[in-house]
């Protein structure tokens, strides 16, 4: 997104931690429709269905609040180059209608890359939380950054 600060490998800190600038309400209505184009189990899209079911009501598919991670995430910190390269996810509850979902991002460990001097490894861990703190969703990510301008044109060695 132009006009976004854009972070790169060298701003960020091990222990840094961050929290998400808004938080995102999910509706029955988003839970239905995403369900429908990506996730169709009754629990994502029946209400009734999903009263007699496991969660003894409608709530979101993991994928769905995981969709709401990454956009959280994205706003919360904007880096300027990046791919993921490992991922793993827990969805210790589920999010229910009316959940308005927030990111707490701790920033774990960086290292440069051995073989690419451009670029380093960032492991990243948040949790996506509901307004009343309670972990939706758990996810450590490895990412794959570019190091900022000043680092790359430097040509600083890497180990």
């Amino acid at each position: 997104m132009r006009g976004r600060p854009e972070i790169w490998y060298d701003d960020l800190v091990t222990g840094q931690r961050h929290r998400s600038p808004r938080a995102l309400t999910v509706e029955a209505d988003d839970i239905v429709a995403f369900a429908r184009q990506f996730d169709p189990q009754p629990q994502h899209l029946d209400p009734v269905a999903a009263q007699r079911g496991l969660f003894g009501g409608l709530v979101a598919s993991g994928w769905h609040t995981a969709a709401v991670t990454m956009r959280l995430l994205t706003e919360t910190l904007p880096l300027a180059e990046s791919v993921g390269a490992g991922l793993e996810l827990a969805w210790p509850t589920p999010t229910r209608p009316g959940d308005q979902l927030a990111l707490d991002l701790t920033v774990v460990s960086k290292r440069l890359s051995r073989t690419k001097p451009d670029r380093g490894l960032v492991e990243l861990a948040y949790d996506t939380v509901d307004q009343s703190g309670q972990i939706r969703q758990r996810t450590r990510a490895t990412v794959v950054m570019l190091l900022g301008p000043g680092l790359r044109l430097a040509g600083e060695s890497h180990g």
